[in-house]
Formats: structure tokens, C-alpha cells, sequence
């Protein structure tokens, strides 16, 4: 069987014979597992087409190597290609720890917005960004995609969520905890100047490394486009992932 894959770290439409679980160990540590990179993925509708995208291609391409083993990939696109995705294509998300370890994450109805607390995003897709905002995370994806007043728009971006604690709502005095972020004092004056400026977001970091740890996320990874909205992925509470997926929580942990 050949699936159809989303790459958001990096961006890139994939084909593959390799169901998600082993695609997702392949993605993260290689065939030899000499190396390690935790990866972000979606399950495509293997119908999806697009007349710039050679879907036809490398799915033609994706066929059993001579001693039978299974193509493990073949890149259709590396370029542009979440702007060419309907939500309508996207299946489950899968979140790979960087040994390999798979947990699978469904599409819930909802943004889990709250307007009430100050917001740290991770882009993931086309830019990668560490931005805070006091805008919750519909209307953060409404402004990046959709701002009549923003002269920097994205057609389709994708975003996860990242805790802030006690600085969400006291970015001054509130305790840092456990929080692994680089740079407290930093992130703390850009969270004091989206609170008490007009500006609705401030980048903390426009080169900021596309992993991040799972352990940080607060409402989960989103996705969407300009034309068809944005689509919540929330992972399940921190009990959830201990009983039911041990093995990817402390993998995740670590």
C-alpha cells in the first residue's frame, strides 16, 4: 500500500510504502538509526492531486526496491505545498518523538481559543517564528492569513500552541517554573509589550529552530489556509498520555 504523508518539519508532500508507525521511526532515526530528529506529520488522502504537485509521479515511483523491501519515500514536493492542501485531505496527525516513537492526534471541533491569557506560538509551516500575542489562536491564524491591516499575510500556516504558566497572565513576576524556554527576560518584555502596546503580536525569535518540545504544548498544533479556515489537532491531557501511551509520554518527556 502507498501512503500519502505532510512533512511540517520540513515542509514536504511524501509518498510512501511505510505505514505512519514506521514511517514516522524511519523519519525520526533513519534506516541505520544512527541519527535522531523528532518529525510532525500528517496522512494525506492518497486521492489528493494537484496540477503542480507530480502526486501521479511519485506515487509511480513508490514501488518495492529489488530485494522486495519497501520504498520508504519518494519527495513529490518541498516547496509551497501546504497552500495547496484543502483541510479537506488532512487525516490524523502524527507526532514523532526523536526516537521514534508515534503518537497519533484526530481533528477536534474548536480553536480551544481564550482571550483572556497572553499566547506563545511555534510557526511550523512555511516560517518558523517564536511569536507571542495577546490574540487567541483562531484569531491569530485570522490575522496571519486574513488581516486586512497586516501587509505580511501567509496563505496557509501551521502553529502549535506552547505553555507560558504563570507568565500568561503576569509576564512581569509570574514564576518561570518549569518552563525550558531560552532567553526568560526577553520572552518577558515581548509578552509585557503585546499587553500594553497596540501591536497584537511580537516575534521573540525569527530564527527560531523548527523542533520544539512536546512537554511545552498547551492546545495542541494548527493547521489551515486562507481559503477553508484553520482545524484544531488537541493533544490529549498530560493523564491520558501517561496511561494509554506511556512509551511516547516519557519518550516525550525525556
Amino acid at each position: 500500500m502507498r501512503h500519502l504523508y505532510l512533512s511540517l518539519m520540513p515542509e514536504a508532500l511524501i509518498a510512501s510504502m511505510l505505514s505512519p508507525e514506521e514511517f514516522g521511526n524511519y523519519y525520526a532515526v533513519g534506516a541505520e538509526r544512527t541519527t535522531q530528529g523528532q518529525a510532525v506529520f500528517f496522512e494525506i488522502d492518497p486521492e489528493f492531486r494537484h496540477p503542480e504537485i507530480p502526486v501521479e509521479e511519485a506515487l509511480a515511483r513508490c514501488m518495492p526496491h529489488a530485494d522486495g523491501g519497501p520504498k520508504r519515500t519518494v519527495y513529490a514536493s518541498v516547496y509551497r505545498v501546504l497552500e495547496r492542501l484543502p483541510l479537506s485531505v488532512l487525516g490524523t496527525l502524527y507526532l514523532v518523538t526523536k526516537d521514534g516513537r508515534t503518537l497519533g492526534v484526530e481533528r477536534a471541533s474548536g480553536s480551544g481559543d481564550d482571550g483572556t491569557e497572553l499566547h506563545l506560538y511555534h510557526e511550523l509551516a512555511p516560517v518558523r517564528p517564536l511569536v507571542v500575542s495577546r490574540l487567541g489562536p483562531e484569531h491569530f491564524f485570522s490575522l496571519l492569513t486574513r488581516g486586512p491591516d497586516t501587509l505580511l499575510r501567509l496563505p496557509a500556516v501551521s502553529f502549535v500552541e506552547l505553555r507560558l504558566g504563570e507568565l500568561a497572565v503576569d509576564p512581569k513576576h509570574g514564576s518561570v517554573g518549569d518552563l525550558p524556554y531560552d532567553n526568560i527576560d526577553h520572552l518577558r518584555s515581548c509578552l509585557e509589550q503585546v499587553r500594553s502596546k497596540e501591536v497584537a503580536l511580537k516575534v521573540v525569535d525569527r530564527l527560531h529552530p523548527g523542533s520544539f518540545s512536546y512537554r511545552t504544548l498547551k492546545n495542541g498544533l494548527f493547521v489551515g489556509n486562507s481559503r477553508d479556515g484553520v482545524a484544531a489537532y488537541p493533544l490529549p491531557p498530560a493523564p491520558t498520555l501517561k496511561e494509554n501511551y506511556y512509551s511516547w509520554w516519557k519518550s516525550a518527556n525525556m
